[in-house]
């Protein structure tokens, strides 16, 4: 087992003076530590966020407004600015290379910045053909291909307001979310492929798109080679057709607040929240973390395995901010192989290299060994806390001199919390800083600051990154509810958090998934690190059924490694390694087999519906089947097992 806190990489001279975040240090003439740069840009944001516009030079107009007036939730950032997303993301020299593409059938397409901006002028010509105009909404049904970034970049340009959803979400899934925005457009794929298969999608889009009724255009890409079917509306044209006219490239400059796009909370126990990001908010953020924290710029290639219904797309494509080539992949991380992606990345030379954190554990039980990084840099996780063990896999078998960072987010702000930074060592299992600009603490109940032990996640300070509002919410109402409703004027963000006396932090998973055992509390992910090191488990869910003041069941369930089974010799090594581990309070009541452990389309695990499953509600009624990757395994957890 790893101990938490192993040292296991440390920046050498060079890299600290290489750093991007380095030159920004010197340009303010704060040559401290990170903690000081860290505080002054929590307690001075106005200064901060102005040096951030400033350094990187931000395309626009800022206006002669005060930068930040108003506190959360009610915080205006750069009143009387004007700018575009799509005009800071599409400047640059027009021959580097600004997006690669590759699927898992082996196909690969690149674009030059010069290319990139002819097609978005070309679909940004046709969707205004179309009637789109500022603040339209274009919602797109795409896989994570050329096309959709084309689309979003061209959307965004026109002041109009983008939303997408991968095509592996069912019908249902979809419009829960599109029918909130009234989209104009839709944009869609035929189908798609994972795993080696074809998925046709075309009947799923005409239910959808019927469903709709604002729209007055579907755009059919033909994924899988068929151009619109026969009977598709009279309103729908083709991809070429969008973009058959060449025309100038053009950016409707918008206040810092306009929306950008729409993205969504998970859904699977109700409707999904459609969260609304303005465009300033989001440059400004994405330049930020980017740069300093991933330390990209121009001449890195930057690739995270993710599809356009996660947030992790929206900040993939934020390289293009910084001056990355981004790295689009369609297709499945573990086709033909686990070792699928680690082979993408060698191949393309990538500087930095984003995926989830089950996709180390994967790659760490299936004894992948990559070979050929030699240009990698970084490595990113996110999604779910990374144990200790995942850490250590990354120095002793994928590269010994990279950075790996942990980082923690959320859609909800499109970004981290807390994370790396080149100038900081990393430590097993331990998330080296809180992210520049994040004003992170941990909190009890009372709502009093802690450092060394756990406690809520809140964010104190407003950052310009949080939602401008959510869609159909006039009020504010739902807005406050979700975050500001146990601690008045403070972000609290659902996750227990320990921040350590060096400014360092891990985080244990949701506070609304505790282990609270004989007044015990503890995350899931301690639970989670010591189940999922056995060989014999390939997945896990621990479930503590008590309520307010009765203790309840706890209840182990795991899905098994391929010959495995749950013998008595393989439950007692479980009890055992829990009891000394964790406590004796933290030994399961029972432990159940299961085909597979329900998690959402972005590869959450669903500990909060299992629970309500596990306590008397209906499983139709837990969790929305169209939000889940694997809803079928819902009902094995259900007590009349």
């Amino acid at each position: 087992m790893v101990e938490e806190g192993a040292l296991l990489w440390e920046p050498t001279p060079d890299v600290v003076r290489a750093a991007r975040i380095t030159r920004y240090m010197e340009r303010l003439g704060r040559t401290g530590d990170y903690e000081d740069v860290w505080k002054w840009s929590v307690e001075s944001p106005a200064d901060f966020w102005t040096s951030i516009w400033d350094y990187f030079g931000v395309v626009g107009t800022r206006g002669d407004g005060p930068v930040i007036q108003g506190t959360m939730p009610d915080a205006e950032w750069f009143a009387g600015s004007a700018l575009n997303y799509a005009e800071n993301a599409l400047r640059g020299h027009p021959g580097r290379t600004a997006v690669i593409f590759r699927n898992e059938s082996g196909s690969r397409w690149q674009y030059s910045l010069g290319e990139l901006r002819e097609e978005v002028a070309r679909v940004r010509a046709g969707l205004a053909r179309l009637g789109v105009g500022r603040g339209d909404r274009v919602a797109a049904y795409v896989p994570n291909i050329p096309e959709a970034l084309i689309a979003f970049l061209a959307t965004a340009s026109l002041g109009a307001i983008w939303s997408s959803c991968s095509p592996d979400f069912g019908a249902p899934s979809v419009t829960d979310r599109f029918a909130q925005i009234e989209p104009k457009v839709l944009v869609a794929v035929d189908g798609y492929r994972y795993g080696g298969k074809a998925y046709d999608r075309s009947e799923v889009v005409r239910e959808i798109a019927g469903k709709l009724p604002t729209l007055q255009a579907t755009v059919w890409i033909p994924a899988l080679g068929a151009d619109a079917p026969d009977d598709a509306p009279d309103t729908a044209l083709s991809w070429d057709d969008l973009r058959g006219e060449s025309a100038p490239l053009e950016f409707e400059r918008v206040p810092f607040g306009h929306p950008l796009w729409v993205l969504y909370s998970s859904g699977t126990t109700g409707l999904p929240k459609p969260i609304v990001h303005g465009h300033g908010g989001i440059v400004l953020e994405h330049l930020k973390s980017l740069s300093f924290h991933q330390d990209l710029g121009e001449g890195d290639v930057f690739f995270w395995y993710t599809t356009t219904g996660w947030m992790m797309w929206n900040y993939l494509i934020g390289g293009l901010l910084v001056g990355s080539t981004v790295l689009l992949y369609d297709g499945s991380a573990a086709h033909p192989d686990t070792g699928a992606l680690w082979r993408l990345a060698a191949e393309e030379g990538v500087t930095y290299f984003g995926t989830g954190a089950p996709y180390i554990m994967a790659s760490m039980k299936a004894g992948v060994k990559p070979q050929g990084l030699d240009r990698l840099r970084g490595i990113g996780s996110t999604g779910s806390p990374l144990p200790p063990e995942g850490f250590a896999w990354v120095y002793s078998d994928v590269k010994p001199d990279v950075q790996l960072g942990s980082f923690s987010g959320g859609t909800d702000v499109c970004t981290g919390f807390v994370g790396a930074v080149p100038l900081l060592p990393i430590r097993a299992g331990v998330i080296p800083c809180r992210c520049l600009g994040a004003s992170v603490e941990s909190f009890d109940p009372a709502g009093a600051s802690m450092v060394g032990e756990v406690g809520e996640l809140v964010i104190t300070r407003p950052m310009p990154s949080m939602p401008v509002m959510f869609w159909n919410d006039p009020s504010g109402d739902r807005y406050r509810e979700s975050y500001f409703a146990d601690y008045p004027g403070v972000w609290r963000h659902g996750d227990w958090i320990k921040i350590l006396p060096d400014g360092g932090c891990v985080i244990y998973g949701r506070s609304d998934s505790t282990l609270n055992r004989g007044g015990v509390r503890m995350g899931t992910s301690e639970f989670y690190r010591v189940v999922e090191r056995f060989e014999e488990i390939a997945d896990s869910l621990v479930i503590d059924t008590g309520q307010l003041g009765q203790e309840g069941r706890l209840l182990l369930f795991v899905t098994l490694a391929d010959g495995a089974s749950l013998s008595d010799e393989l439950t007692s090594r479980l009890r055992t390694a829990l009891r000394t581990e964790l406590s004796p309070r933290h030994v399961p009541d029972e432990i159940h087999v299961v085909p597979g452990i329900p998690r959402t389309l972005s590869g959450k695990k669903l500990e909060v519906p299992v629970r309500k499953i596990l306590l008397g509600t209906p499983v139709e009624k837990a969790a929305n089947p169209d939000a889940m990757a694997n809803p079928e395994v819902l009902t094995h957890f259900a007590p009349e097992r």
